[in-house]
C-alpha cells in the first residue's frame, strides 16, 4: 500500500512540474505560514509549488494502519482542512492554481503560484475565425475597443460559401492599416483556424473572438485586464451566468452545457463553467508552451477549445472565467451541430478522465 501510494506520488510531481515541491511535509511543520513566506521570496512568477497533505479525518484510519505496519508512524500532525491551508498560502503570498483530492479522500495536493505584484502592459493579437460569416465581417473592427501596447486583428477565413473572404478583403482594402491583418486556412476547422491566427500573431497576448458577435467584443477589455494584473495566465468567457434570450441557445445544449461543466470542473480541478465560449485568452508564450507539449493529448478537438484548456491545466496555468452576455444571431446560421458535438463533449470528458484523473 505504502509503496504505490508513494510511486503515485512520484507520478504526480512530474505531472504537474512544478519546481517546489512539499510531499506530506506540512502536518509536521511548526509555523508552516512561514516556510511558505520564505519559499515565497525565492520563487518567481513562472514557478509553481505543489504540495500533497492528508485529511486529518482520515487519522483513526491511519493510526490503524501504522499500528498493523502498513504504515510509517508518525507524531502529531498539524490540523489542516482546505479552507486553512487556502487561508496560509494567502497570506505568504501564493495563490491556489488548482486542488484535487485523490484516493477516497484520504490525500489532497494543491498546485500553487505566487501571487501577481504589479501590472503590466502587453500588446494584443485578436483572432478571428470566421466561416460564412461576411454579414458581420465589417461590424467587428468598429466594435472591438482600444487597448493595450498595440493591438492587431487577424481574420482567418476558411471553406465560406457565403463571399466571407470577399467582405475581408474588402475591409482590408478600405482600412489600409496593419493593424487588420487576413489568412484564408488550407485546413478545415476551427481549431485550423486559430492556430493559423496564432502562429501569424505578433502581440504578447493572445485572443479569440468568434465572427458571429453572439459575444460583445467590448468584453475583450476584461480578459485583457485580467492578464495585465496578472490576476489570471487563461481568461476563459462563461456564457452560463447571464441570462440569454431562448433563441440565443436551446434548453437542450443549456442543460448539457451545465452538465459537462460540472464533470470537467472535478475532472480539471480548476471551474470550468462554459468549455465551448468561443472568447478567450492567453500570453502567447504560454500557448507556446501548451503547443510545444501537444502530443500529450493529441490531434483531437476541431474547435479547439479543448486543445488549449487541457494545454492550460496542464502547464498549471491560473485559469480565470469571465460572465459574457450571449446573444442571438443576427445574421447566418450556427455551426453547431447539438447532437454531433454533444457525443464530442462526452468524448472529450472520457479523454480529460484518462488523462487526468484515472492514474
Amino acid at each position: 500500500m505504502r509503496e504505490y501510494y508513494y510511486r503515485d506520488l512520484d507520478k504526480l510531481v512530474k505531472f504537474v512540474g512544478a519546481k517546489w515541491v512539499w510531499k506530506n511535509t506540512v502536518g509536521d511543520m511548526k509555523d508552516v505560514q512561514r516556510e511558505l513566506e520564505k519559499l515565497r521570496q525565492k520563487s518567481k512568477p513562472q514557478d509553481r509549488l505543489l504540495i500533497t497533505y492528508y485529511n486529518h479525518l482520515w487519522e483513526p484510519v491511519l493510526k490503524i494502519a501504522s499500528w498493523l505496519g502498513w504504515r510509517r508512524k508518525t507524531g502529531e500532525q498539524n490540523w489542516l482542512d482546505d479552507s486553512d491551508f487556502a487561508n496560509l498560502l494567502s497570506l505568504a503570498g501564493w495563490e491556489p492554481v488548482t486542488q484535487q483530492k485523490r484516493f477516497f479522500g484520504l490525500t489532497t495536493w494543491v498546485v500553487a503560484r505566487p501571487c501577481p505584484t504589479r501590472r503590466q502592459e502587453y500588446s494584443v493579437s485578436i483572432i478571428v475565425p470566421a466561416r460564412n460569416e461576411a454579414g458581420n465581417i465589417a461590424k467587428i473592427v468598429k466594435a472591438i475597443p482600444k487597448f493595450g501596447k498595440r493591438q492587431e486583428v487577424i481574420f482567418v477565413e476558411g471553406g465560406s460559401s457565403d463571399g466571407t473572404w470577399g467582405a475581408v478583403s474588402n475591409l482590408k482594402s478600405q482600412n489600409p492599416n496593419p493593424k487588420i491583418r487576413a489568412y484564408q486556412q488550407k485546413g478545415v476547422g476551427k481549431a485550423d483556424a486559430v492556430r493559423l491566427g496564432f502562429d501569424k500573431a505578433r502581440g504578447e497576448i493572445l485572443m479569440i473572438l468568434d465572427a458571429d458577435l453572439t459575444v460583445d467584443p467590448r468584453d475583450l477589455v476584461k480578459f485583457y485586464e485580467v492578464i495585465a494584473c496578472g490576476r489570471g495566465e487563461f481568461v476563459n468567457g462563461s456564457r452560463m451566468v447571464y441570462p440569454m434570450r431562448k433563441q440565443a441557445m436551446r434548453l437542450l445544449n443549456m442543460l448539457g452545457n451545465k452538465v459537462f461543466s460540472w464533470l470537467f470542473t472535478w475532472i480539471l480541478g480548476q471551474r470550468f463553467k462554459d468549455t465551448l465560449c468561443g472568447i478567450k485568452a492567453l500570453l502567447k508564450k504560454d500557448y507556446l508552451k501548451i503547443a510545444a507539449h501537444r502530443k500529450f493529448f493529441g490531434e483531437f478537438d476541431p474547435f479547439g477549445d479543448f486543445d488549449l484548456i487541457f494545454g492550460a491545466v496542464k502547464q498549471n496555468l491560473k485559469v480565470v472565467e469571465i460572465p459574457v452576455r450571449y446573444y442571438e444571431r443576427s445574421y447566418g446560421t450556427t455551426n453547431i451541430s447539438r447532437f454531433t458535438h454533444g457525443w464530442l463533449l462526452l468524448k472529450m470528458t472520457w479523454f480529460a478522465f484518462t488523462k487526468f484523473r484515472a492514474w
